[in-house]
């Protein structure tokens, strides 16, 4: 029950402000809130988050990971991204936020603009209609496995009360070698056939090596209290398992989706973590005082690997800072899945048209014909996506041309007065490598109806019946099992082109995405001379009199050099 006089704290988290609270479906109402001003600077450096030895890097305002953003649910955030690196182009993507209405500000060059030039740079506003936990980072390339990378807290209610915010906790896979020197490996077959391992797995940018180099991020916990956690994955190519030793998470939201709060849904004390995805947890500080390893490893049963562990320390308030001496949690999971959450705001999903509107995208690996040349890459619907940094989708649609490239993977999706519920059934193709892709689509949340392994036939019963259309799982990310399938809807209430893809940095080099068109008549375009165009024209003046390498993947993960 809404109570207008409620205010947030501690014991009420579940309010907010007069006439919105923890139960106001934020897809239709959010508070009218202020205009936050951000300016992100990117620039090229060296770091060394690790103590192995220095690196080039490219950071946001010269930090690793880039700065915490923070506003308020029902905020406008006006940000300018300025270009100062020497021969990289970038865009940032929000991601999670909806872009209802905005799709011109979803951060991806060739769908929604134009790459930002180096010594360009480009606003971005839109309105943060979610709350919770999530992050922003380059589309443009590996960039943001060399630094372009930061977290977003959208203030807002929850569904349990906690004393103390902890703020955001970034975890990520690093290598000695540059982003895009790993991805050139990857690109070109990889070491054995694999894609390179992960030198070390960082935590809010830091960790030791393996050479004792380094320093641990440090968390202190103030006995008897509740503390709020904001886990987020921005790896490259490692889904990581998450622990605290002796204590347990409470979940209260996954990605931008609050939650009924749960613990040990697998029946352990880990949480799997995929690449893009956000878990708000509430840690009980209420074990013996002492010093208590944080863990986030590459999780085996997704396939990922490291050569490194991720480790941070949580001290107790008034206990000596030392390495802990504690130890694993029992029962590690023995599967790579995410766990069934129950969305706090009930959304049940029309479950009559499925058989006859769901359509298949099988996720597939082998030679594609890629500009004039036969090369084994990953493909959606039986395509590799190449788009142009310098054409986006978006300004076909302005100028009215509807000739896209077959390698812009366009599907489009058109609702009608009585089908507004777009299906989709995403499955590995046969003789695919059995990989955990992490599915993120922008512009929506996925309802997410079922999993399983092997083949999904969407017009047998028996299979149907095994979906979940009441109340499933929401969120932005979510596994395609390897060697599985995934089965999820969305209302198709949000015009744009809004790109689908696996959040495997490597993989999306190699195609694997496409792109929505939805309601294509209904976007709404940028404005003649607006500063849409003038970036266009800076990136392509300056591809076409300074910039010395050669688009060689697909556009939306590029190295620099070029493999």
């Amino acid at each position: 029950m809404r109570q207008s006089s409620c205010v947030n704290g501690p014991t009420s988290r579940n309010c907010w402000t007069s006439g919105f609270d923890i139960d106001t479906d934020n897809y239709l109402r959010w508070p009218t809130g202020r205009t936050r001003n951000f300016e992100l600077t990117i620039s090229n450096t060296t770091c060394n988050p690790d103590g192995h030895e220095a690196r080039v890097c490219l950071l946001i305002n010269n930090s690793l990971p880039g700065p915490t953003l923070i506003a308020d649910w029902g905020d406008t955030l006006r940000i300018t991204v300025r270009n100062e690196m020497q021969y990289n182009g970038t865009s940032i993507h929000w991601h999670g936020f909806r872009q209802l209405n905005s799709n011109t500000q979803d951060g991806v060059n060739g769908i929604t603009e134009c790459a930002i030039a180096p010594g360009d740079s480009k606003t971005y506003q839109f309105k943060a209609t979610e709350y919770g936990t999530t992050w922003y980072h380059s589309h443009f390339s590996g960039q943001y496995g060399d630094g372009v990378v930061g977290t977003i807290i959208i203030n807002g209610p929850a569904t349990q009360n906690y004393d103390i915010d902890l703020g955001t906790y970034a975890l990520s896979d690093w290598y000695y070698m540059t982003a895009f020197q790993a991805g050139a490996v990857a690109f070109n077959g990889g070491l054995g056939g694999a894609p390179p391992t992960s030198d070390n797995i960082i935590i809010n940018g830091t960790n030791k090596n393996a050479q004792g180099g380094g320093a641990y991020n440090q968390v202190t916990l103030t006995p008897d209290k509740a503390h709020r956690l904001r886990i987020v994955n921005t790896a490259l190519d490692s889904q990581l398992r998450v622990s605290l030793d002796n204590h347990t998470f409470t979940v209260i939201a996954n990605d931008f989706v609050p939650v009924e709060p749960y613990r040990d849904v697998l029946a352990t004390d880990y949480l799997q973590v995929g690449i893009g995805q956000r878990y708000d947890v509430i840690i009980n500080a209420n074990a013996t005082s002492g010093n208590f390893w944080f863990r986030a490893d590459a999780e085996p049963n997704c396939q990922s690997a490291s050569n490194g562990v991720g480790r941070s320390i949580f001290t107790y308030e008034g206990t000596t800072l030392e390495d802990p001496t504690t130890t694993p949690q029992l029962n590690p999971p023995t599967s790579c899945q995410n766990p069934p959450s129950v969305p706090n705001i009930v959304k049940a999903v029309p479950s009559a048209q499925f058989a006859s509107q769901a359509q298949d995208l099988p996720v597939g690996f082998g030679p594609v014909n890629s500009n004039g040349e036969n090369v084994v890459l990953w493909t959606i619907n039986g395509t590799s996506m190449i788009i142009d940094p310098g054409k986006p989708t978006l300004e076909y649609l302005y100028e009215g041309n509807t000739s896209y490239p077959s390698s812009y993977n366009i599907v489009q999706v058109s609702p009608t007065a009585t089908v507004r519920w777009t299906y989709w059934v995403i499955q590995q193709a046969a003789g695919a490598p059995p990989i955990a892709h992490p599915i993120h689509l922008h512009g929506h949340d996925m309802y997410v109806l079922g999993t399983g392994s092997g083949q999904f036939a969407d017009d047998d019963v028996a299979n149907i019946a095994t979906l979940n259309f009441a109340n499933p799982p929401r969120r932005d990310v979510t596994f395609l099992p390897g060697g599985g399938w995934l089965v999820v809807a969305y209302p198709s209430d949000n015009p744009g082109a809004w790109l689908m893809h696996c959040h495997i940095a490597f993989h999306v080099s190699m195609g694997l995405s496409t792109q929505f068109l939805e309601s294509p008549d209904k976007i709404v375009l940028p404005a003649a001379n607006s500063e849409f165009f003038d970036t266009c024209a800076n990136w392509n003046s300056y591809q076409q009199n300074s910039h010395p390498y050669p688009q060689d993947d697909s556009g939306l993960k590029k190295r620099w050099p070029p493999a």
